[in-house]
């Protein structure tokens, strides 16, 4: 890494709870307005056909964006450094929601939501300058260390919008999140270190360069990981949008249970991902991937526990401990697709696997709102068992290939913490 190596252990642990910080505050800002949406869609207009479409857009817009743009900005970032994106992601943020909060045409709102994520996208770049400050044995507590923070930030951002909701209106839901991101804008402008852009090995010519770049996507196990973690984030993501009627239909029980059910999904992952990562950060991609298969293999065990039982406790229990075990899923399956990529095209690969995570995301939702609509609510997690059961032909069909692939990466580098 080019800038590593002179940043001092400890000092490298603080930049890294700053980042921690940056990401849990601009992510709750981002969720305050998250669970609300519909509720201020309803009163901007009267067709329902319209805020049929709109309530469906205004989520899947920004993941869109993402999915879009992500490997492009990861592409600058590579050229011109990081922490530069990381900036213009915030500053993204910031201008949109107070574009949000000035808007009343419902249709501004979804061109807003769409270049929010277009222009912001800040995940990706927070993952590529950590990944520039970070030795390649923590990659793996570093993915969960900033998956961790989205998560409590999701958390704790859906439940101070709905507090500000109940004593104001949805226009200071958005100011509030307007300010606080540019707030993290000037505390990332002033605060962090600029790492120089990583060298690109040299090359021949454009011709030789564009080959190897080719080449490290044919030799190397990146394609095969994205496809792991795309697969196991839709097999995540297809209860989104029937589980609320799911868990209330099945078990009659109230709002809150379900909203507890939901939280403690993301609490399992919040408590497990720093020890999933500790666990696999000395392991090669041979054994993670064997240890991988157990986890998913617990994972259909469990989803298939959350379609069989009608007892509301069970449910609960079974919906924290799949929590627990998606911890050990995306942070490391993210360190993997890192360490399989030189540091000169750290921005572009993460980028990608940003994009990915997105297209899965929205595929799961898409996917599981027709399931449910074409076969009924009771199937919603055999569906999931299934997902899940790709995920794991995937996970042994890249194990018995990983012998065969040599990952491409740069030349150790020393070890600083």
């Amino acid at each position: 890494m080019p800038y590593a190596g002179t940043i001092q252990g400890s000092t490298v642990r603080v930049l890294i709870y700053l980042l921690f910080a940056i990401q849990l505050i601009s992510m709750g800002a981002m969720e305050m307005s998250g669970p609300f949406w519909p509720i201020h869609l309803r009163g901007l207009t009267s067709s329902e056909s319209v805020f049929s479409f709109a309530s469906v857009a205004v989520y899947v817009g920004p993941m869109l964006g993402i999915m879009l743009t992500s490997a492009f900005w990861g592409r600058v970032g590579d050229r011109y450094g990081h922490k530069l994106m990381m900036i213009r992601a915030l500053a993204g943020l910031s201008l949109t929601q107070l574009g949000l909060a000035l808007s009343s045409d419902i249709w501004v709102i979804l061109i807003l939501r769409f270049l929010q994520g277009a222009f912001a996208g800040y995940i990706a770049p927070a993952q590529a300058y950590g990944v520039s400050i970070e030795v390649p044995s923590r990659r793996a507590r570093l993915f969960a260390i900033l998956q961790i923070s989205t998560n409590v930030g999701s958390l704790l951002g859906a439940v101070l919008g709905g507090l500000i909701l109940d004593y104001a209106t949805f226009f200071w839901i958005n100011i509030i999140a307007s300010a606080l991101c540019a707030i993290c804008t000037v505390v990332a402008a002033v605060t962090l270190p600029r790492v120089p852009p990583a060298k690109k090995p040299p090359t021949v010519n454009a011709r030789t360069s564009t080959g190897q770049a080719a080449s490290v996507w044919q030799t190397s196990p990146l394609l095969s990981l994205l496809c792991v973690m795309g697969i196991l984030l839709l097999a995540r993501m297809l209860p989104q949008t029937s589980f609320s009627l799911y868990v209330s239909s099945v078990f009659d029980v109230s709002n809150s249970v379900v909203g507890l059910c939901y939280g403690l999904l993301a609490l399992g992952f919040i408590l497990s991902a720093t020890a999933w990562s500790r666990y696999f950060e000395h392991q090669d991609l041979q054994d993670t991937l064997q240890r991988m298969t157990y986890v998913v293999l617990g994972c259909i065990a469990l989803t298939a526990i959350a379609g069989l039982t009608r007892n509301a406790i069970v449910f609960v229990i079974v919906y924290f401990a799949w929590g627990v075990l998606l911890g050990a899923t995306t942070p490391v399956l993210m360190a993997l697709i890192s360490k399989a990529a030189d540091s000169s095209r750290q921005g572009h690969v993460l980028g990608i696997a940003q994009g990915t995570a997105q297209f899965a995301s929205i595929a799961g939702i898409s996917v599981g709102g027709l399931l449910s609509q074409a076969y009924g609510l009771q199937y919603t997690y055999l569906f999931v068992c299934l997902a899940y059961g790709l995920a794991l032909l995937a996970v042994v069909a890249l194990r018995c290939r990983s012998t065969n692939l040599r990952p491409h990466r740069a030349p150790p580098e020393a070890d600083q913490g």
